[in-house]
């Protein structure tokens, strides 16, 4: 019989392909078992039964050639039960002459004389599952599969041996989304043959699909290490790419490479993604070049090998492949909003801003499909973002606000973002409202009613925010909520509280990056509780994973500076920070204060004002302004500043409120005003 099996698919990716892939492999071992045993009826059937399937193959299904075939088969079951094989062949014939029906009504009948016949069982479990799928609907079944799962279970009852059916039936419990069945019956699978590769694969699938993405890659590499292939290695690397371990998925891909030299070009593509996302920068432009060396003419190549240079802040090597990116595809979207994160890299804010209002202005259109719809929410989203750290509160609302006009079911999201602008914005009676009116329409949005709490803390109704976070954790206790009822309790300076939560957060944490936010936070709350050592062991712990981040350099940096300790070490820190995010309000704040430690207040001075134009309504700002101004004598405007910082901590969250600080402040600025008046300036006059 002509192998047609192998070509047959349901519309469900599970099944194609694996419903019947070890057809051919149990057929061989089936006809070598049949000539072992010397069963001569059985083979003298099954040969005259495989001659007319491939005749009524190669005559269109000619009916007496497919006839005679059925019969032929049948009389090899009948003479030698035991050969499974024959039934999966027989049911393979039905199948490509496309005779479902009556090969149901066939074993059916069989059934009724003798409900213990499995191989009449294993025909009409393997028929159900054929027809499971609409290939023209593209959708499943559910009697069918319901079926196919009832007569794999009887299978497997009476032939606990049978590995095929029970990674059969695994896959149909998959296709149910009956996680623990499919996971018993891969297990089955595994008790009979402990290194098979399909069932190892799909139990890795259903950790994956109930998130247990190591369990997943521990039994993928198990199956990948028994028996490397390129289908293996990249299911493996695919995996590791789910659990964000770039850096393991990239070393998978280069196996696989030396094994699948026909992929070769794809699989690099991939692995050179891999190696940029695991910051192997190196390596990664040097496989994209490859690349491009064997596919000029490759916009994708350039536009990747432009996101790297930018990451090593080569900004015009990196504008240079932006341009033969935009030379390829004039047209492409992704190739354009590459230039707005380059300009935002060069700290050109204000034209990065400019040319994503244009792309967003661009492609407005009356009418969107599902891809543009979602195209075009990223870029509201980013836009509206940029406006935000910008201080373009108005702006910024607007933007969020075109969201949910753009894709009602997204709406939730952008009300998000309007509400943390408002909190931003310190207009913490409008952030109030909005998540109010927002929960009103959607009252099970989990995210609507964590920010919710959040802005309960923040306005010192810590009871409430954390009555409101326990009901989410109790409803679902992922890694996201643990981080919120972490937050929650940091604004409520309950930190013992905060520390349990981390601890759960960390449990679930995955991946490299998962696993730094993690570090990264309980370094923050240790300092905030004045447990500097503690809090520096942390952050070093980030840094020595990766040394670029960021956020730990400032925060460390910081640390030390305000410390008035280790001023070189923290000038160092902060400036790294810099290099790694130009720019940012917060680290050039940093940047001024060490330089205010170390007594260069001119250059103290130049950061701070900078940092005023990002972060104007931060306190803190203004504080260490005020101080600069008065170590140069500049009274006025100390008390300018020092003013500001007043007024700026009136405002503030009651839950950043700093009653020591806004004490020392207060002292400053009575001293300040005292000393200008007996410096000869008028005492009450504004600066």
């Amino acid at each position: 019989m002509v192998s047609g099996w192998k070509a047959i698919t349901i519309s469900c990716s599970l099944l194609a392909g694996s419903a019947f892939g070890q057809s051919s492999q149990a057929a061989k071992k089936g006809r070598d078992d049949v000539l072992q045993r010397d069963k001569a009826t059985a083979y003298y059937h099954y040969s005259l039964g495989h001659m007319y399937a491939e005749m009524a193959a190669s005559y269109n299904n000619r009916g007496d050639y497919f006839n005679k075939a059925i019969e032929n088969y049948r009389l090899a079951i009948k003479a030698d039960p035991g050969a499974s094989f024959l039934s999966e062949e027989l049911s393979d014939l039905y199948i490509q002459s496309g005779r479902l029906r009556e090969a149901v009504s066939d074993a059916e009948d069989i059934l009724k004389q003798n409900p213990n016949d499995l191989n009449a069982r294993r025909i009409l479990a393997r028929i159900y599952a054929r027809l499971i799928g609409d290939s023209q609907q593209n959708r499943l079944d559910e009697g069918y599969l319901r079926k196919a799962i009832e007569q794999y279970q009887k299978v497997t009852e009476k032939d606990p041996g049978d590995t095929e059916s029970w990674l059969m039936l695994g896959r149909l419990h998959k296709l149910a989304q009956s996680s623990p069945e499919a996971e018993k019956a891969y297990k089955k699978a595994l008790e009979n043959d402990p290194n098979n590769e399909d069932a190892l694969t799909g139990l890795a699938m259903v950790y994956a699909d109930l998130g247990d993405a190591k369990q997943a890659a521990d039994l993928l590499k198990r199956a990948a290490d028994k028996n490397p292939t390129g289908r293996s290695l990249t299911t493996l690397a695919s995996t590791y790419e789910q659990m964000r371990e770039y850096a393991l998925a990239a070393e998978t891909l280069k196996k696989a490479i030396e094994i699948s030299p026909a992929n070769a070009a794809e699989l690099k593509r991939a692995l050179a993604r891999d190696l940029m996302l695991s910051e192997q920068l190196d390596d990664a432009l040097a496989t994209y070049k490859a690349l491009a060396a064997e596919d000029p003419k490759d916009p994708e190549t350039q536009l990747r090998m432009s996101q790297i240079y930018r990451q090593k802040k080569d900004f015009a090597k990196a504008r240079e492949a932006s341009n033969k990116a935009r030379e390829l595809d004039p047209n492409s979207l992704e190739i354009r909003y590459n230039d707005v994160n380059l300009l935002e890299s060069e700290g050109k804010n204000t034209e990065a801003i400019a040319l994503l209002k244009e792309i967003v202005d661009s492609t407005a259109k009356r009418t969107y499909t599902a891809s543009e719809r979602g195209n075009r929410v990223v870029l509201l989203e980013r836009l509206g973002t940029m406006y935000r750290a910008n201080e373009q509160f108005p702006q910024a609302i607007e933007t969020f606000k075109q969201i949910g006009e753009t894709d009602p079911e997204m709406a939730p999201r952008g009300t998000l973002q309007i509400v943390e602008t408002y909190r931003l914005a310190k207009d913490y009676p409008k952030a109030e409202a909005e998540a109010k009116a927002a929960l009103a329409k959607n009252s099970g949005d989990r995210a609507l009613r964590g920010m919710y709490a959040s802005l309960l803390a923040d306005q010192g109704k810590s009871d409430a925010a954390i009555a409101e976070m326990k009901k989410l954790v109790a409803e679902k206790a992922d890694r996201e909520t643990w981080i919120s009822m972490a937050q929650v309790y940091e604004k409520s300076k309950r930190f013992n509280d905060m520390a349990k939560a981390i601890d759960e957060a960390e449990k679930l944490a995955q991946g490299k990056e998962e696993k730094e936010g993690i570090t990264f936070m309980r370094g923050a709350m240790l300092e905030k509780q004045k447990r500097f050592d503690e809090a520096e062991a942390e952050f070093r712990k980030v840094l020595a994973a990766s040394p670029d981040n960021a956020a730990a350099l400032n925060y460390l940096g910081y640390m030390l500076a305000d410390r008035n300790v280790r001023l070189p070490e923290a000038l160092e820190l902060i400036t790294k920070a810099l290099d790694n995010d130009p720019g940012n309000g917060a680290y050039l704040d940093s940047l001024g204060w060490v330089y205010y430690r170390l007594g260069r207040f001119p250059e103290a001075e130049t950061q701070l004002k900078l940092a005023l134009d990002k972060t104007s309504r931060d306190p803190t700002v203004h504080d260490h302004l005020g101080d600069v101004y008065y170590k140069q004598g500049k009274i006025r405007e100390a008390i300018g500043q020092w003013q500001a910082s007043l007024k700026e901590w009136e405002t503030a969250a009651s839950s950043e409120q700093e009653p020591v600080e806004i004490a020392k402040v207060q002292k400053k600025l009575e001293g300040a005003k005292v000393r200008l008046a007996k410096e000869g300036g008028p005492a009450g006059e504004k600066p």
